[in-house]
């Protein structure tokens, strides 16, 4: 059986800039289950790279010039991601607070005078 690994180092960093790159525009569009979809693919990657016995790649310059265009992607990845995970809480905690007073005009309007 051929131990040989399916993609080489550099690939699966070519990869993972691109996964990278969509992230950021699917974010940007709020398609958040493809987002979290792509997220796991990238973990995936990121499981591939750690398990590969050297680090060629990813030390040599033109490795070290594909993470260094990666890091400035991940950082505004982690930004919005906060930002519509804050966004979301706060809809949500609106939507909530109408429930609540939904259920309480309910009630007043069911009652007898």
């Amino acid at each position: 059986m051929d131990d040989k690994p399916r993609f080489s180092e550099k690939e699966i960093w070519e990869k993972y800039l691109e996964l990278t790159k969509d992230l950021l525009k699917f974010i940007d569009q709020e398609e958040i289950d493809t987002f979290l979809d792509m997220v796991d693919q990238r973990q995936q990657l990121m499981e591939m790279l750690q398990a590969l016995p050297d680090h060629e790649f990813a030390r040599s310059p033109e490795g070290v010039a594909l993470r260094e265009q990666i890091k400035p992607m991940d950082m505004q990845i982690m930004y919005k991601a906060r930002s519509w995970l804050n966004k979301s809480k706060r809809n949500n905690t609106t939507v909530r607070g109408y429930d609540s007073f939904g259920l309480a005009s309910s009630s007043m309007f069911n009652r007898e005078y």
